[in-house]
C-alpha cells in the first residue's frame, strides 16, 4: 500500500499483522528482514501522524481558550 493513501488505522493493522507473523516464528530470514524493514517504516509513519494530530489539537484548544 502506498504511504500517500495509508491511514493510521491501516498502518496499525499492518503492524499488528507483522508482529503476529514474527511471533509465530514461521518467517524465513529474508521475509523477516523485509517485515522488520516495513514495520520500521510503519512505526515512523504512525509516530509522524500522531505528532501532527497532537499539534493540530493543541492549536484548536488554544483557539478555544
Amino acid at each position: 500500500m502506498k504511504e500517500s493513501t495509508l491511514t493510521y488505522s491501516q498502518a496499525k493493522q499492518e503492524l499488528e499483522a507483522i508482529v503476529s507473523a514474527i511471533e509465530s516464528g514461521e518467517l524465513d530470514v529474508d521475509a523477516l528482514t523485509e517485515k522488520v524493514r516495513r514495520a520500521s517504516m510503519l512505526i515512523a509513519f504512525c509516530k509522524e501522524k500522531l505528532t501532527k494530530t497532537d499539534e493540530e489539537l493543541q492549536k484548536i484548544l488554544e483557539q478555544i481558550q
